[in-house]
């Protein structure tokens, strides 16, 4: 009998772990530990929205079973959103569905798309799913470097004439997790050139599209032809800060939609139906708390950037996103972004996450998650200005291993 299943055995270590287990053993010994290391947003998610999922919950049909697709007040309000927000008309019934979440929706569309030995295109960095999704799903990844849009762009045709077979879809996530790099819509035009010209698909990854700081980030459905290969998945979890709800959604080509509403059919029934109700509530209710959810990102990016400089690391402001993606100070650059994240949870009592957990082009990085408030980030610089200061040429700890 086989130690381990295939599919398990074709999974990555995970690099995140050894910084969670380094945090919950300092928890466990009463370390206040500030933790920049999940994106897990810790606003309230707004009133209206709360008591609209506790009306629903009181009418006793909304405990059945729900609709796997999505509930059709609520894929409405989701092709509304996408009128309103990006100028794109879309048909509910055929170009829209509800999913439980970033992994669930991206997972379960590479089992629907994916036969084992394909390749497919996915930047590196990123988010792990948008390579996991398809590894579980037996394709042949095939990381293209994405340390900016514009390598990216020069790189998937060399990707694609060094891949046999053909690549049969690529991934882009802009504004991006973890490098919080944003793009216009010239970029997705020669996305879909290209995608349209070597017959790909094109999966688009915009949970961010509402949490930016300069201009909004556009839609890559706004681009003519879009529609024939692209499909682009949108979240509710940043911009009304609801990730425990989870609840996400699909956009775009009529087959990819088809097919993940195939394979959603004989793996689940929908989210409970009071969170789609609320969550269509919250797609076309008041957006005042996404203006208000947005400016206290800015606020703790300008205080994180301002306040860490002044501790002697410089970290670039992002344009969008809630995170920040910060080189390693140069003289800890050598020991690489995992030992670096360890030294710092361990000396400093701040938790990041490595570069080299979302892909080894993020090497030389960690992201930073604004999730803790702003007194919180000045009591992590001061920590920080301290660990600088004192361990800047020490050994690497053993502890910290």
């Amino acid at each position: 009998m086989q130690s381990e299943f295939h599919r398990i055995r074709r999974l990555p270590p995970y690099v995140f772990e050894e910084v969670n287990r380094l945090k919950a053993e300092a928890r466990v010994r009463g370390e206040d530990i500030i933790d920049f290391g999940m994106g897990n947003p810790d606003m309230p998610t707004p009133k209206h929205i709360v008591d609209k999922l506790v009306e629903a919950a009181r009418d006793p049909r909304t405990n059945r079973y729900s609709a796997s697709r999505g509930i059709k007040g609520l894929r409405r309000a989701m092709a509304a959103y996408y009128k309103q927000r990006f100028g794109v008309t879309l048909d509910p019934d055929s170009e829209v569905i509800a999913a439980l979440g970033s992994k669930e929706g991206f997972a379960n569309l590479a089992q629907a798309i994916t036969a084992p030995g394909d390749v497919v295109l996915v930047p590196n960095p990123a988010y792990p799913i948008h390579a996991y999704g398809f590894i579980m799903a037996g394709a042949a990844i095939r990381h293209v470097p994405s340390t900016s849009p514009e390598e990216y762009l020069s790189r998937i045709g060399t990707a694609v004439r060094h891949s046999v077979p053909s690549p049969s879809a690529l991934v882009v996530n802009y504004p991006s997790n973890p490098t919080a790099q944003t793009v216009g819509l010239d970029f997705y035009k020669e996305i879909i050139a290209f995608a349209r010209k070597h017959e790909i698909w094109v999966l688009s990854d915009l949970a961010y599209a509402d949490i930016y700081f300069e201009e909004p980030p556009p839609s890559i459905l706004q681009i003519d032809g879009a529609r024939d290969i692209a499909i682009e998945f949108q979240s509710l979890s940043k911009t009304y800060a609801m990730p425990g709800w989870r609840m996400r959604f699909a956009a775009g080509n009529k087959k990819l939609i088809a097919a993940l509403a195939r394979i959603k059919s004989y793996l689940d029934y929908g989210a409970y139906t009071p969170v789609q109700v609320a969550a269509a509530a919250a797609l076309g209710g008041p957006q005042d708390c996404v203006a208000e959810i947005r400016a206290i990102y800015r606020s703790r990016r300008d205080v994180l950037v301002e306040s860490m400089g002044r501790a002697g690391w410089n970290i670039p402001a992002p344009p969008a996103s809630m995170f920040a993606w910060a080189p390693i100070p140069e003289e800890f650059r050598a020991m690489g972004s995992l030992e670096f994240s360890k030294r710092l949870l361990v000396d400093a009592k701040v938790a990041v996450s490595p570069g080299l957990g979302f892909g080894e082009y993020g090497e030389g990085y960690v992201r930073i998650a604004l999730v803790e408030n702003e007194h919180r980030i000045r009591q992590a610089a001061r920590n920080v200005k301290k660990f600088l200061s004192s361990h800047a040429t020490a050994p690497q700890l053993e502890s910290a291993r």
